[in-house]
This record gives C-alpha cells, structure tokens and sequence, in this order.
C-alpha cells in the first residue's frame, strides 16, 4: 500500500496493483494522474476537479450525478470515462470502495448547498476515508483519515472534532491551501493537544510526499 500527498485535496492511493486518484483539483499538479487507473471525485468545485487534469490520464472517472452532469457540459470527451455513483455503492474499482455521505459542509446559510459524496476505501481490510468537503463520519472503521484542516466552510474546532468523532489510527491533513504555513502550524498544533493521543497520530505532508502506514 502506498498513500501519497499531492497539491490541497488530492491524494493518490496505489494498492493491489490499482492506482486510485482522488479529487485532482486546480491546486494540485498533473503528475498526480501519472498512471491513474481510477480517478474519484467528490463534488465539482474547481479545487476537486479540473477537467484537463482528467484529460492527461484515460483513468476512468467515478463520480456523483451533479459532477457527472457538469462533465458532460463542460467536457463531453470524457464523458465515456464516466462511472455515476450514489451514496450507499459499494465499487469494485479493484478495492472496494463505499460512498460516503451526500451533501457538501454549509458555507453560508444563503448559499444552497450542493452534493458531495466522500469514498471508505478497503485497502486488504485498511480502510481509508477522503471525505471531499464534508464532515460526514461514516459508521465503518476508518483506519486512516484524510481530514479537511482549512476552507471557508471550517471551523478548527470542527476539524478537530470531525477527527475525533472519526477515530482514526491516522490522520493526514488535506484541503490545506487556505491557510498559510503559520496557519497550518497552529492546527497542526492544536490537533496534537486535542484530536489524536495515544496510538493515533495527525501529520502534514509536503505535496509528492508518502504516508508512513
């Protein structure tokens, strides 16, 4: 198993001989794709999904309906990549895959909220949670979480408890473009004294860099 950091949400996963890659945003560079077998997508905003990343790979594209339908209209050339998905599949992809969750976190009340659908990867009984921008905790183990620490949707307090009420044995910080490094450092510090402790760790990772699991 190898888990790899790449720029704000992305991550890219490489196990039993399938390489997954998750919500290839604008912050995140191409060669993230490189070799992508399967490309997941949570929701449509342009920090999850950018369409010319997706065309650099013939990595089929697994993703909710309101993603789906925003593909077709922007860039019909991928459409016949496109795998639609609802909260409560189970995916084959070459793991098993559950989706996770519907709707993306409220940003402002005034703002109606759009759907997001986070995916509980079964990495040989190592479950891996991205949950895209939403604080949906799923009723699975979630062995290692990928937890959202900046947006403007997000309170550090709710991160924090979002990692708590998760319980992973590890924690990897993504969606981490908001906030400066001294901003980054002060989460990194307040999840040490209040989200993880004994057998369970959080740690930040540099884009190209692996998580030790």
């Amino acid at each position: 198993m190898r888990i790899t950091k790449f720029g704000h949400a992305c991550v890219r996963v490489e196990h039993a001989g399938v390489r997954i890659v998750l919500d290839p945003g604008m912050f995140t560079g191409r060669e993230a794709v490189d070799g992508a077998d399967v490309v997941l997508i949570t929701h449509q905003h342009p920090d999850h999904y950018d369409a010319d990343h997706l065309r650099a790979t013939t990595a089929q594209i697994h993703t909710i309906a309101a993603v789906a339908d925003v593909i077709r209209d922007q860039a019909p050339d991928l459409a016949d990549r496109l795998h639609v998905v609802v909260p409560g599949d189970v995916l084959d992809v070459g793991v098993p895959v559950t989706v996770v969750g519907e709707q993306h976190a409220v940003i402002h009340p005034d703002y109606p909220r759009i759907d997001n659908s986070g995916y509980l990867l079964d990495l040989s009984g190592t479950t891996l949670l991205h949950p895209g921008d939403a604080l949906t905790v799923p009723a699975a183990r979630v062995d290692v979480l990928l937890a959202p620490v900046s947006a403007p949707w997000l309170k550090v307090s709710e991160a924090i408890d979002f990692v708590r009420a998760v319980g992973a044995t590890q924690t990897l910080a993504i969606h981490d473009r908001v906030y400066s490094d001294a901003g980054l450092a002060m989460v990194e510090t307040h999840m040490g004294n209040l989200a993880v402790g004994e057998g369970r760790t959080f740690v930040r990772l540099a884009d190209g860099e692996d998580l030790d699991h």
